[in-house]
């Protein structure tokens, strides 16, 4: 078990104001797992002064000397990868051998391209009889959550710090382990006295305290659109910078020339990674209405390849879903597609034979599902699929694009420029086109309520940074 009892701040390891404590469960065991202090108003207060204090001195670092920095943490992190990916797949289930790959290995490559990038970019240029400046925001709070728990840190803590910005960062208490290594390896690193600060709490308490903070200049959210409006709601009295990256309902349109088979398994797979608990998932397929039939035998086959069971056996393609929670949440959204008349063609809401500790969702396949529907409509994060019919293009964008989400989408098709046509008519931040991988150096995120503002990259590099112009 993997006790915390203090935080990391101004370079030191403090106790905390309270007394209190958040235990960490297991979400395949469902024991403790971990325990971290919970964080009062005081110690956001202290985090915040520290910050503060380092701000000047690091936004004058040279870039060279951040980009070092940058380069150690990144190296520290690979050095205990085994040990971040045994933590995660323990707080969230993700199998070990997928944990290893997105969950350790993801955080690691992005803080080397912030290290790369930084000997490339450009912090200011000539305009006429200007020189247009790019100054670090100021003192950053960080808020995350456990979906991808040390991915989504390092998204947000990287592109500050190589940004000259100083952190205070709050992940989940849901999954907070990952971030108590990070600390570690950054003090290891030398990283200055309070250029990163850590603290751990609930988001009613320390979220919305640091949110609220008059000494913070930058909010950066990771979580759902409800905590999104309620970060923007408090940041707002203070005027500081916020960036949300919010739910999704993304769809995956496949054309009627594409390889219907390869377009099937792929937004399957994309559906099911982690649960069902990504922000960009595939959640819903949209096939033209002649090859709706095929598809959905196509996915509820590939459904059924999904076993699944304990996530470091080596065996199970799923763990389970984060929380007891979390599986009633996505429980009750299998229950109101039936309950609206779609059709349940792989999975269900029952708990799945032989597993009867864990939070356990049976990977599911709905056909015939409507727009109207709530699973047409409402981000699920869970393993659910909803297969839609469409009667040609235009229904397949006005389809895809009507949920009050923007995050991502996917088109599949045997004409390159046929799909990148449909890709462009999406309200969305991201299409992948015919299996495109993911690329850390692209921007991330989203439209409408999925958010604002965007990560990885020299995109997320910017959103830190202000824009000063010197008139010459």
């Amino acid at each position: 078990m993997q006790v915390h009892e203090r935080f990391y701040i101004g370079g030191e390891w403090v106790a905390p104001h309270g007394a209190g404590t958040i235990d960490v469960i297991s979400a395949s065991s469902e024991l403790a797992i971990g325990r971290v202090p919970a964080a009062v108003a005081e110690d956001v207060d202290h985090a915040v002064a520290a910050a503060r204090a380092a701000f000047e001195s690091w936004s004058l670092t040279p870039v060279a000397e951040r980009a070092r920095l940058l380069r150690s943490i990144s190296e520290g992190l690979a050095a205990r990868a085994e040990e971040v990916a045994r933590t995660i797949t323990g707080e969230l289930g993700m199998p070990l051998g997928l944990s290893r790959s997105i969950q350790a290995g993801l955080p690691v490559k992005v803080l080397a391209s912030y290290a790369d990038l930084l000997a490339t970019f450009s912090f200011e240029e000539r305009i006429g009889n200007s020189l247009v400046v790019r100054e670090p925001v100021g003192v950053v709070a960080a808020i995350t959550p456990w979906n991808y728990p040390l991915h989504q840190v390092v998204a947000k803590v990287a592109a500050a710090l190589a940004a000259g910005c100083t952190v205070v960062l709050k992940p989940s208490e849901v999954a907070p382990l990952s971030a108590f290594v990070l600390a570690e390896v950054a003090h290891a690193a030398g990283l200055p006295r309070g250029v990163f600060n850590l603290i751990s709490g609930t988001g009613r308490v320390a979220g919305e305290a640091l949110a609220a903070h008059p000494d913070v200049d930058m909010v950066s959210f990771t979580g759902s659109t409800r905590g999104g409006q309620r970060v923007a709601e408090v940041a707002s009295r203070t005027i500081k910078r916020v960036t949300l990256e919010l739910g999704g309902k993304s769809a995956s349109i496949v054309l009627e020339d594409a390889d219907l088979t390869k377009a099937v398994r792929a937004t399957v797979n994309s559906c099911f990674l982690n649960s069902g608990q990504t922000c960009n998932a595939l959640t819903r397929l949209l096939v033209p209405s002649s090859r709706a039939s095929e598809a959905t035998k196509l996915a509820a086959e590939t459904a059924a390849g999904f076993s699944l069971g304990d996530p470091f056996g080596g065996k199970a393609k799923l763990g389970p879903v984060v929380s007891g929670s979390q599986r009633e949440r996505v429980r009750g959204y299998i229950r109101a597609g039936i309950e609206e008349g779609a059709e349940l063609v792989a999975g269900g809401p029952e708990a799945p034979p032989g597993l009867a500790k864990g939070y356990y969702v049976r990977p599911t396949v709905f056909a015939d599902v409507l727009p109207p529907m709530t699973i047409a409509r409402e981000e699920i994060f869970g393993p659910v699929l909803c297969v839609m019919a469409y009667e040609g293009e235009d229904d397949a964008a006005r389809i895809a694009n009507g949920t009050p989400y923007g995050l991502a989408a996917a088109v599949w098709s045997a004409d390159a420029e046929r799909a990148q046509a449909m890709a462009r008519r999406l309200r969305v931040g991201q299409v992948d086109i015919n299996g495109g991988r993911f690329n850390a150096l692209a921007p991330f995120g989203g439209r409408k309520q999925s958010g604002n503002g965007r990560e990885l990259g020299r995109f997320g590099l910017e959103e830190f940074l202000e824009l000063k112009s010197l008139q010459l």
